[in-house]
């Protein structure tokens, strides 16, 4: 089983803010709040007071993948958020994820740290990595307890994990370069971090099992003809129609939340199906053929050498 630690945060952090407005230690201005939130070192973060957004572009060090740093800076992004934010006056309406890498959003899973702990025989690493998944997956899906709206914007590729972390963002913004897949099932592996669930809900089980085991790779135009994307604009346009979106919005912003809600009230989602499903892809993990593993790493090469700039 999955250790509870890292699942208990979401819980945690929530009581910390209960503690800290009880005390009304919390000014309505965040800036009178000590915060690393600022300050990640694979997401660059900007706070847009005007408009109550909080805008975050992931700036990957090395690889665009999901890699533990980057992990626990997008778990801090969540948990820092609530703390600072998430008050009865608090003036974010909105939270922006984007990314600063040329031509890439994100390409999921760390692939050569998989492999390595597969050939290791260590379940509990995996296990590890994925819980830490799913917590991201599990808070920006419940808007992390807050009346908010999230908004992904996709200028590039987003792949695997990566595809994964977009499903879960209220609006899906992007831009006709990008592509979208799941490409898992190519060494014999399926995305366990929530695509199955994610992908689930939006288009049935029988869609997304025709996307996660047909391993293609999709164009923005196809994602928005599935209603996967919600806005399709030019290249270099994305981030001109968030800011569209939000100005078209924020008159209703009360009831758009109250919708999206009620979408997350219908169909839920909860922590335990993320968790068992995690299981199911960490045994999964462990049964790949050293030829499943030749073509992970050779994968995983091919993302070290896209260049950062």
């Amino acid at each position: 089983m999955i250790e509870s630690g890292h699942l208990g945060a979401l819980d945690k952090s929530d009581e910390i803010l209960g503690e800290v407005e009880t005390h009304d230690e919390i000014s309505t201005d965040f800036r009178h709040v000590p915060t690393p939130l600022f300050d990640l070192g694979q997401i660059n973060v900007d706070w847009e007071e005007d408009t109550g957004t909080l805008w975050a572009f992931l700036t990957p060090a090395e690889r665009p993948n999901c890699n533990m740093p980057l992990l626990r800076d997008a778990i801090t992004w969540q948990t820092e958020t609530k703390r600072v934010f998430g008050h009865p006056s608090s003036p974010l309406k909105y939270m922006v994820l984007g990314s600063r890498f040329p031509g890439i959003f994100n390409l999921g899973g760390d692939l050569e740290m998989f492999a390595d702990c597969i050939e290791r025989r260590d379940r509990e690493a995996l296990l590890h990595y994925g819980g830490i998944c799913i917590e991201f997956v599990h808070r920006v899906w419940h808007n992390n307890n807050m009346p908010i709206i999230n908004i992904a914007l996709t200028q590039g590729d987003a792949l695997g994990g990566g595809f994964e972390a977009m499903l879960t963002f209220d609006v899906i913004i992007a831009e006709r370069q990008a592509r979208f897949g799941l490409p898992e099932i190519l060494f014999g592996l399926f995305p366990g971090m929530g695509a199955y669930s994610l992908l689930a809900r939006r288009l049935g089980r029988a869609m997304a099992e025709k996307i996660i085991l047909g391993g293609k790779v999709y164009t923005a135009q196809e994602m928005y003809d599935m209603g996967i994307v919600s806005i399709l604009v030019d290249e270099g346009e994305g981030e001109q129609a968030v800011r569209d979106y939000i100005r078209d919005t924020t008159d209703r912003h009360a009831g758009y939340c109250g919708i999206y809600r009620a979408g997350r009230q219908v169909d839920p989602l909860h922590i335990e199906e993320l968790t068992e499903i995690v299981e199911n892809w960490a045994d999964t993990a462990l049964k790949l053929t050293p030829k499943d593993l030749k073509l992970m790493r050779r994968l995983a090469a091919a993302q070290a050498r896209l260049p950062s700039r």
